[in-house]
Parts: C-alpha cells; sequence; structure tokens
C-alpha cells in the first residue's frame, strides 16, 4: 500500500508509531489513522498530567521525557519514558482516569482521541491485547529477549548520517535559527565559531528554544550563543554504532554531532540508533530505569546474561563488551539508589557513590563482584547521619547480589564503615597509601586507583583524582611498591614454556585467565600511567597514553594491546560458552579444549606479559 500524502509533522509521528509496541506491529492504514489524528502536548517538569477519576478522553503516548503515574493511594505504580503508554486502564473503565501521572521531566506527548483508540482497539485482536493485558507483563520487565542480533558492533556511525548538518555561526540571533530550523526542517543546528565556518563550539535543538528562549522569555534578537549547549559531546564519524550509543547513554543526550577528522559532517539522534538498531539487547539499560523494586531488577539478570551472550556472537571485541557490562552495571547501581533514595528519603548530606575496578574501568565481565564505596561531605557527622548511609549501602549492595553481582569477598563495599568516609577522610587516606607506602599495606588498596563516580557529586572523584594525580608521579616508593605487588601474579608460563596449571581446588588442571593474564596486565599499566599522571582509567586508553608519553621501547604498546585483547576474549568466549551450557561462568579454562592454534597464540600472549613485568622491575627497581 502506498503511504499516503502527510504533512512534515505527521511523517514523523508516523515514523515514530512505525518504532514503538503496539503501534509498529499495526498495518499502514492504522498507523496512519492515528498519525493523522494526533495531538501534541508539553508539559513541564513536575507538573500534573492526570487527576484521579477526572474525565480521560485520549490515550498518551510519550514522545519524550519522564512520567510517573500513581495507585490512588499516591504510591507509584510505573515509571514510563519515550515509547510509554498510559492512560488506557481509564478509557477502557468509562473514559475516568484511574492512575494519576505527573511529568518528572519537560515531557511531550502524543494524544490520540478516545475514539480513534478504540476504533482499533476494536478491529485489531493483536494491539487489544497489549493494551488490555500486556500493561502486567511490561511492568514485570522479564519477558524473554527473543530479538535477533543486531549489527551494532560492526556498522560505523557515518552509515546513519543521512544529510549534512546545518550550521549556524554563534554571533547569529534566535530568530534567524529558528528560521532556519523552520526552513530546513531539522531539530538541531550545529553552532560554529563566529570566524570559522567549521569550529563546532555547541549546539542548539529545538528543545532548547522551547526551555531556554519561549519559557524565559529571551529577546530573539539575542545571540544564538547565549542559549547554546556548549558542553559539547560528538562522535567521530569512524565510531561504531554501538560506541555512539553508549555516549549517549551516558552522557544523556538525544543529539550526537558527528565529526570526520574534526569536521562536522551531520548529526545523529537516539532515533537514528532505535531506528538501525532497534532489537540491539544494550537497550536493557533502558530496562532498568524502569524496573520499580528489587525483585524486578534481579528479574532482568538473564537478559544481561544474553546480552553477553549476543555480543560475542557479533564478534564484538572486549572494549565494547567491557565497556556495556559496565554500563549496565553502572545502571543496576544508580537505579537501586534511586529506589534506595525513594524508601529512605533524601540524603541528609551530599554524597558520591563510587565504583572501582573492572567497572571503574569499563572492562566489566559477565564474572564479577561488586567493588564500590561512598564518599561523603565534609558536612559529615557519624552520629547524626551514618544510620542513612549505612541503610543506603546495604539497601544497594544487597541490591546488587540480588541482580547479579556478588559481595566483595575482600569487603571493598560502602557496608563497610571504613569505606564509607567524607572526602577529608578519603584524601588522608590516598595521601598516606602514596606518600607512606609499603607493598602490604597497598596489597589490597590497587583497586581504589581506578575510581569512577556513578550517582551524587562527581566532583568529589574529580577533586580526589585530582589530588591523586599530582601525587602519584613525585613518589617512587610508592611506585616501585606498586609494582612488587603487580608482580605477585605472574603468567601461567614453566621454564620450557608450558602451561603451569591451577595445582588444587575445583578448578585443578586449568588456566585462571582473570588472576594470571588480565588481572597482571592491568595492574602493571596502572603503574604506569599513575608514574605519568594520566587520567585515563581504560587500560587500552592508557596504553595509547603510555605509548604517547614514551615510557616503553617503540611498538612494545601495541604488543601489549594485543596481547590483553587476546588473553581478555579468550576469556569471555570462555565465558559465553559457559552461559551457553547453562554453567556457572568462571575464568578458568582448560587448555585441552583449546585448539593448537589457540594455545600457540595463548602462550605468545603470555610471554609478552612476562616481558612485560620485566621491563616493569627494571624500570621501578622493584
Amino acid at each position: 500500500m502506498a503511504e499516503p500524502s502527510l504533512e512534515i509533522e505527521q511523517i514523523e509521528i508516523l515514523s515514530f508509531l512505525q518504532r514503538h509496541s503496539p503501534f509498529k506491529e499495526l498495518s499502514l492504514q492504522e498507523q496512519t489513522l492515528l498519525a493523522t489524528n494526533i495531538d501534541v502536548s508539553y508539559f513541564k517538569a513536575d507538573s500534573s498530567i492526570l487527576e484521579y477519576n477526572a474525565p480521560l478522553d485520549a490515550f498518551y503516548l510519550i514522545r519524550s521525557g519522564l512520567v510517573e503515574t500513581f495507585r490512588r493511594s499516591g504510591a507509584l505504580y510505573n515509571r514510563l519514558s519515550e515509547g510509554g503508554i498510559f492512560g488506557e486502564q481509564g478509557l477502557l473503565r468509562g473514559r475516568k482516569v484511574r492512575f494519576p501521572a505527573r511529568a518528572v521531566e519537560d515531557t511531550l506527548i502524543y494524544l490520540i482521541p478516545a475514539d480513534v483508540f478504540e476504533s482499533v482497539f476494536e478491529s485489531n485482536e493483536n494491539f487489544a491485547d497489549y493494551v488490555e493485558v500486556g500493561d502486567i507483563e511490561r511492568r514485570k520487565g522479564n519477558a524473554p529477549d527473543k530479538s535477533p542480533p543486531a549489527t551494532a558492533m560492526t556498522t560505523r556511525v557515518r552509515e546513519l548520517v543521512s544529510q549534512p548538518p546545518v550550521l549556524l555561526a554563534a554571533d547569529a540571533t534566535i530568530h534567524e535559527a529558528a528560521t532556519l530550523m523552520r526552513d530546513q526542517s531539522v531539530s538541531c543546528l550545529l553552532i560554529t565559531a563566529p570566524d570559522n565556518s567549521t569550529q563546532v563550539i555547541g549546539l542548539v535543538t529545538d528543545r532548547d528554544l522551547r526551555n531556554r528562549v519561549l519559557a524565559e522569555r529571551v529577546d530573539l534578537d539575542t545571540r544564538i550563543e547565549n542559549v547554546t549547549s556548549s558542553e559539547l559531546v560528538t562522535v567521530p564519524a569512524a565510531k561504531y554504532v554501538f560506541e555512539a550509543m553508549l555516549i549517549m547513554l551516558r552522557n544523556n543526550v538525544h543529539h550526537l554531532p558527528v565529526l570526520d577528522e574534526g569536521r562536522p559532517v551531520g548529526v545523529i539522534g537516539i532515533e537514528d540508533i532505535i531506528r538501525h538498531e532497534s532489537n540491539n539487547s544494550l537497550y536493557i539499560v533502558s530496562s532498568i530505569f524502569r524496573q520499580q523494586s528489587v525483585n524486578e531488577l534481579a528479574q532482568l539478570r538473564t537478559s544481561v546474561q544474553s546480552c553477553f551472550v549476543r555480543m560475542v556472537h557479533e564478534d564484538a571485541n572486549s572494549q565494547m563488551i567491557g565497556s556495556a557490562m559496565a554500563t549496565i552495571g553502572r545502571s543496576f547501581k544508580q537505579r537501586l539508589l534511586e529506589l534506595a533514595e525513594q524508601e529512605l528519603g533524601p540524603p541528609p548530606v551530599p554524597y558520591c557513590f563510587i565504583a572501582l575496578g573492572s567497572m571503574a574501568r569499563d572492562e566489566q565481565m559477565i564474572v564479577t563482584d561488586q567493588d564500590n564505596a561512598l564518599i561523603l561531605d565534609d558536612s559529615y557527622s557519624p552520629k547524626q547521619h551514618d544510620a542513612y548511609f549505612k541503610a543506603l549501602a546495604k539497601f544497594v549492595c544487597d541490591g546488587l547480589d540480588a541482580c547479579g553481582y556478588p559481595y566483595c569477598t575482600g569487603n571493598i563495599m560502602a557496608t563497610n564503615p571504613k569505606w564509607r568516609q567524607p572526602l577529608a577522610v578519603w584524601k588522608r587516606y590516598f595521601t598516606d597509601w602514596v606518600t607512606n607506602p609499603t607493598a602490604e599495606k597497598l596489597l589490597h588498596c590497587n583497586i581504589f586507583f581506578d575510581i569512577d563516580a556513578v550517582r551524587g557529586e562527581t566532583r568529589f572523584v574529580d577533586s580526589l583524582t585530582a589530588d591523586i594525580l599530582q601525587m602519584t608521579p613525585k613518589h617512587r616508593l610508592f611506585l616501585a611498591s606498586m609494582t612488587r605487588n603487580a608482580l605477585q601474579r605472574s603468567p601461567p608460563l614453566g621454564f620450557f614454556q608450558d602451561f603451569v596449571m591451577e595445582e588444587d581446588g575445583q578448578h585443578k588442571q586449568s588456566l585462571n585467565l582473570k588472576r594470571r593474564g588480565t588481572a597482571p596486565f592491568t595492574d602493571l599499566v596502572r603503574v604506569l600511567a599513575l608514574s605519568k599522571g594520566i587520567a585515563d582509567r581504560n587500560t587500552y586508553r592508557r596504553l595509547n597514553a603510555i605509548s604517547r608519553a614514551n615510557i616503553l621501547p617503540l611498538g612494545r604498546a601495541a604488543d601489549f594491546q594485543d596481547a590483553f585483547e587476546l588473553i581478555a576474549m579468550t576469556r569471555i568466549k570462555h565465558q559465553a560458552a559457559n552461559l551457553q551450557q547453562n554453567l556457572e561462568p568462571d575464568n578458568n579454562v582448560l587448555p585441552e579444549r583449546l585448539s593448537e592454534f589457540e594455545r600457540k597464540r595463548l602462550k605468545a600472549a603470555f610471554q609478552v606479559l612476562a616481558n612485560a613485568q620485566k621491563f616493569l622491575k627494571f624500570h621501578f627497581q622493584a
């Protein structure tokens, strides 16, 4: 059936419907009926959308923003974001509001008139089933993921760019910007420096014009740079779609300028990624934030494992997988902290919940425990405030354990009072570790030198990191002590280049690819990075920075990267195979299950690690 003639706005609405259930399963004729009858309504943050028992004359579909619905008692019923629907219960029960609704943030709603909704409801059984009984299942969040493999791992961002960007100089007026956006039918402009037509310094969206201009009654002759989003987040055209998606999720942005050798070539939005990768399993991140309890979050554990296996099958590398798993892990922590604050109330003083180790490095695997801590504001008083933060830490750590992130056996968790301290105390910890080091003192503290903010006052981590990087290059004894610890875990190679197996326990005659492979690599790279005050936490990015600093002999950094990648991917594939065989995944590989070619390559990688440790020992005279 040919698509009928539609207005530009209706085409955009139709495209949106075709990306979201239950509308994407409708016929084109039904989709068009909805698109041509939809009204649009805007609700400011913290404003009421629906009041209980009020007359209801429309079915609500969220175009953008965040909405919470409530039971009559006032208890939270659901939290909905883009593509979420509500109001159906009221329409099916006398056209009276059953669940009040409130806009959590600025929200744009598509309103489907009640008679149009009822027409489609009566004529389409699948639509009716989805609306009538699907709400319970959608809230459970535990339906099995049957989506086919996506191509985000192999598609470059440049392939999503459909048209060149629309540019405007920073000294143009707001009126000129709005006119240009209307004439070019775009929702985003890239703002360039007045004296350089290709140097992008910011961007402005239709949302910026709505919130920063119309809502604030700003004069239209004001320069556009005054209302421009200046904290610009961009993506190189050569990056993978997968990486662009992670950038959007991490920075909470909806438009991403695409640069090719520093020059703007286009802008992609979350809609472009959804259209291209509608079945990508990493959208589990958005599912996490829709869950309303620890039990609901725990039900996503199987989906996370499926996500991990799917990425392995899509030939993702260890950087992609580690970053995706870390993003998912952070999202669990963030949602648990939100739920904890809902239960406990607002925090009595500012705090920052931090991730340590592999999550902070963006190198998390499916086999991992939880390593976390709390940095509290210096106004913190143990007698007044510790009961709250003790309860907060317990809620989050218990929740993480339920979601598949076991308690840390070394007790490096926010539930340990030692790791739940004000910023000033944390600074004293690091000052003592760096200026009065011993290998024994640092043995269990290495992990704290990979630190990242998860939620709260990120400035606490910024301040702490700045102090660390200013101190560490100046203290050779600290670096030597860190080196001695890094050398304690040697690669599993014997004198004749044979594998040295684990000798006892349930994993006897196996190779532990974390303890004897990836962990020693991250340890030695961390020491080299700290010696030069390198801020990057990720092992690959640290190696790139180390290479630029000329610490290593020419070509050695590339050897380190290749060897680390080989060991990491062998470990990852082993864990994925465990999951597919319904076994508990682990880090222990049996050499006889590897091909002769794989064993040779693994031995070569371990030899690179052994040589790297020799270099580290010589470099820091450990």
